[in-house]
């Protein structure tokens, strides 16, 4: 396997663990990433899909002991886990439906880095806005969520199929919004992540099924190595930080990568490329 290959497996690996779950939009990294290491052909594709599902197994490891109890109380039937499974479920549709319905127009017209650049910096000022208004945090537990307020999420994650959006950063605002505290906002997103990023995963390997070969073995294990390790370190680190601080950072930081993309595409720094 050429190194300079799987040097790019790594560092693409880095970007989705890091960004998956942090307000800061995956998919725009690594359209941006992909397009500065020419990796964004179908094979780049289907890396994408490999690494996103590592990524997902980070959270699934952080709250396996949630997950755990869930699991041996839906067949007790547990109030408290079938409650909190409708809600990842009512959470999910709206994003799960759109996406079949809207995904193909989304991706033949938003899938490349300007568009991405702007989606930055209309979601960083969103962030901004949310952020300023007086804060009423009337749950700070997830299993408080109604099944009303977890559609309302699910809408909200729903805005994410527009690419640089951050899917985490729409759920975690629209929590935010909606009256969850900061850290209650942080894990539902990462426990909606759950079952979004599974049936994304499933239903792109499907898709791209033809795509699959075993001499990539190499280069999706490396990715997705990566993209674990970084993952879970992020999901940590962003539990510690919104503790104590508010997500304003990661808006000035969308709006100046934002920025920069507009300006080094404009002035022909970077040759940009949409796929």
């Amino acid at each position: 396997m050429d190194l300079l290959l799987l040097g790019k497996a790594a560092i693409l690996g880095v970007v989705e663990g890091l960004t998956e779950f942090l307000p800061v939009s995956s998919t725009g990294h690594l359209i941006l990433a992909g397009s500065l290491l020419n990796f964004n052909d179908e094979k780049g594709k289907v890396f994408e899909i490999v690494i996103q599902f590592a990524a997902i197994l980070a959270v699934c490891w952080e709250y396996r002991q949630k997950i755990g109890d869930v699991l041996k109380g839906l067949p007790k039937g547990d109030p408290v886990a079938r409650h909190f499974v409708s809600n990842l479920m009512l959470a999910f549709l709206p994003a799960a439906v759109l996406g079949l319905l809207f995904a193909k127009r989304i991706k033949e017209h938003l899938f490349a880095p300007v568009p991405v650049a702007l989606a930055f910096i209309l979601g960083a000022f969103a962030i901004l806005w949310i952020e300023s208004r007086p804060q009423r945090h009337q749950m700070t537990q997830v299993d408080q969520i109604s099944w009303s307020l977890a559609l309302k999420i699910g809408l909200c994650q729903a805005l994410a199929l527009i690419p640089g959006t951050s899917r985490s950063g729409a759920t975690i605002m629209g929590a935010l919004f909606f009256g969850l505290s900061r850290t209650a906002a942080t894990e539902f997103s990462f426990f909606l992540a759950i079952p979004t990023l599974f049936a994304a995963t499933f239903y792109e390997l499907v898709k791209y099924r033809h795509l699959l070969h075993a001499g990539d073995a190499s280069l999706f294990g490396v990715g997705s190595l990566f993209s674990f390790v970084s993952a879970f370190i992020a999901v940590r680190a962003l539990l510690r930080f919104v503790g104590s601080h508010s997500f304003k950072a990661f808006a000035w930081y969308r709006i100046l990568f934002g920025a920069l993309v507009l300006l080094s595409d404009a002035l022909g720094w970077v040759a940009w490329t949409g796929d």
